[in-house]
């Protein structure tokens, strides 16, 4: 059993906030837009960090995490990107394979729009922490939590840290 804490889009912004709640984590997955890497430099002092760049990311980012992560945790297989899209509207350049090899899980950020949908198409769950920065058009910063155990992805949480 893995207690995971699904973030995204902190565009340079941590806090004890965010800590608190990295504290009560296993792992803790950002899906880009990392901003500055003192954030995941702070993060995987505390906890075991999955982490892929975004779009404002600098070259040492680039060089330091994936544009894409797959990796299996528990029974699952998930995918972590930071423009990925929503079902029905799946970024052009993985929308391929999404279809021709879908991970049970599907994570990105991008948008600062928290959403969790699942995809019937693509037997999938899709998940958007939205944004637990401080920049950005976003009015709430938000962070998912959950568990994932064996195959199973369960006890969903929605965090709000407030408004940015």
């Amino acid at each position: 059993m893995k207690k995971i804490l699904l973030l995204s889009d902190t565009h340079g912004h941590i806090d004890d906030v965010i800590l608190k709640y990295v504290q009560q984590a296993d792992e803790v997955w950002h899906a880009g837009d990392i901003g500055d890497l003192v954030v995941t430099d702070t993060l995987k002092k505390v906890k075991i960090l999955r982490a892929v760049y975004g779009n404002i990311d600098c070259d040492k980012a680039r060089m330091e995490f994936p544009l894409h992560d797959r990796f299996w945790c528990e029974g699952v297989d998930v995918w972590i990107t930071h423009i990925g899209g929503y079902p029905g509207k799946y970024n052009l350049g993985i929308r391929e394979e999404l279809q021709n090899n879908p991970p049970k899980l599907f994570i990105c950020g991008h948008s600062h729009i928290l959403k969790v949908i699942f995809d019937k198409k693509n037997n999938l769950l899709h998940m958007n922490p939205g944004a637990c920065g401080k920049s950005g058009f976003h009015e709430v910063r938000t962070m998912l939590r959950f568990v994932i155990e064996a195959d199973k992805i369960k006890d969903l949480e929605v965090i709000e840290l407030g408004k940015r």
